[in-house]
C-alpha cells in the first residue's frame, strides 16, 4: 500500500437506525403479544438431518421412565455412552435400553435419545 494512492472504504452491513413507524394514530394494546413463537425443532435438534421423532405405542419401557404416547427424539448420528437411553435393533424389533459397556458390541445401535417429550393429558 503506498500512500499516494486513494483507498477504498467499504460501508457498513449492518444498520443500527431506528425505523420510523408506519402505522398512524394509536398503537394497538395488543403488541405485546406479537412475539416470535418458540420453534422446538431449533431448540431440540441438533443435527437434523440425523433426528427422528418416534412416538412410544406400549408401556415396555415404562421402568426407564418412557410411558406410552411419549415423544421420542432421536438422533441416529451420535455415538452413545455408558447410561445414556438409546433405540436398538434387537431380534429385529426396536427396543429402548439404557446403555451400559457390554451393550456396544452385541447390539445395533439404531440412534440416541437426546429428548423425551412428556404427554400431561
Amino acid at each position: 500500500m503506498k500512500p499516494d494512492q486513494p483507498q477504498q472504504i467499504k460501508k457498513a452491513e449492518d444498520n443500527h437506525r431506528v425505523e420510523r413507524p408506519t402505522q398512524t394514530g394509536f398503537s394497538s394494546p395488543a403488541t405485546h403479544y406479537n412475539e416470535p413463537r418458540i420453534d422446538l425443532n431449533s431448540v431440540l435438534v441438533r443435527n437434523s438431518e440425523a433426528t427422528f421423532y418416534i412416538r412410544v405405542i406400549d408401556d415396555a419401557a415404562a421402568a426407564l421412565g418412557i410411558d406410552r404416547e411419549d415423544v421420542l427424539i432421536v438422533d441416529k448420528s451420535l455415538t452413545p455412552k455408558t447410561n445414556q437411553l438409546a433405540v436398538v435393533i434387537l431380534d429385529g424389533t426396536f427396543q429402548i435400553v439404557r446403555m451400559s459397556d457390554d451393550f456396544e458390541d452385541e447390539v445395533n445401535i439404531w440412534g440416541v435419545i437426546t429428548y423425551i417429550i412428556k404427554s400431561v393429558l
